[in-house]
């Protein structure tokens, strides 16, 4: 006999109908709607919507801080348990700001990134000025995508300084693998945050744009003591000045979307990364240029 949780995951499986469910319907309005929906910690609100989120998403809680939540919001920007997620320390390696599901990656050719295969964007088209898309010409990106049951905090790839956030005004399309195929330029489209950063040892800089989608329209950042959420209009340029240490907390979504990393050219992409495949926190992304590599790094012929 089929299970409830089998019937719903046959249903996410049609594109025609994931596609019309999730971005039909009245975007920034169902975003806001979440944005204070989620919050509610009346208890019998608290477990009903838990229990749909753990029935809808793929959950696992096993190495959160705690497991007793005030709220879904509470649950969706959980902390983890001390060394949860190890983080690779070669100073040669730039890390995962995040838990996710690999995406489109490679060389920005020509000013363009993709997506999904078949679908290029222009970087000049998602970054808020033509200075910064050109720096990362030659360079290499990640997609990293985290569904609505990950973890959803980010952290520093690097030792690193935080120059400065671009907030981007924007919709709210889902940016899961379906909407990607069919919505051209789609994280050019959707609210998103330019977080510019230069590594402290190398003096590069790389650019992380972590993007808002339906119902995950709202951006926190430890440095800034504002929300970046539906809001507020844009581009609007935060200058800042936050040095962190790798594997340090920069910020959290309020639920879950895709962060993108661009570094400049000579960054290369670390063994085993494959699009579809997962990633933790901390685990290796990218490698620095060997020429550029800081003293100590294990360097790889």
């Amino acid at each position: 006999m089929m299970t409830l949780r089998s019937m719903l995951a046959r249903i996410g499986a049609q594109e025609d109908l994931n596609f019309l469910l999730t971005n039909r319907i009245p975007r920034r309005l169902a975003t806001r709607f979440m944005g204070w929906f989620s919050p509610i910690e009346q208890p019998l609100v608290r477990d009903a919507s838990l229990f749909l989120w753990r029935l809808f998403c793929d959950v696992d809680l096993s190495d959160a801080r705690t497991t007793r939540f005030r709220s879904l919001h509470d649950a969706f920007i959980r902390e983890l348990k001390d060394g949860a997620r190890p983080v690779a320390s070669d100073p040669a390696v730039l890390t995962s700001p995040c838990d996710a599901i690999v995406g489109a990656h490679g060389r920005v050719e020509g000013g363009r990134v993709f997506q999904v295969k078949g679908f290029p964007y222009r970087l000049s088209d998602l970054l808020p000025d033509a200075e910064t898309a050109a720096h990362y010409a030659g360079g290499t990106y990640v997609t990293l995508r985290l569904t609505a049951g990950m973890y959803h905090r980010f952290h520093a790839p690097h030792d690193c300084r935080v120059e400065s956030v671009t907030y981007v005004a924007g919709d709210t399309w889902n940016v899961n693998p379906i909407a990607l195929k069919r919505v051209e330029a789609l994280f050019c489209k959707n609210e998103r945050a330019v977080v510019r950063t230069t590594l402290l040892a190398s003096g590069h800089r790389v650019t992380l744009v972590p993007v808002a989608a339906i119902l995950v329209a709202s951006l926190r950042f430890r440095f800034l003591d504002i929300t970046l959420d539906l809001r507020r209009k844009g581009p609007r340029t935060l200058p800042c000045d936050a040095e962190l240490r790798k594997g340090e907390e920069m910020g959290w979504f309020q639920h879950g979307s895709t962060i993108i990393v661009l570094a400049p050219e000579g960054f290369g992409l670390c063994e085993g990364l494959r699009e579809g495949g997962r990633i933790r926190m901390g685990e290796p992304l990218m490698r620095l240029p060997q020429g550029d590599a800081p003293e100590g790094s294990i360097r790889s012929d």
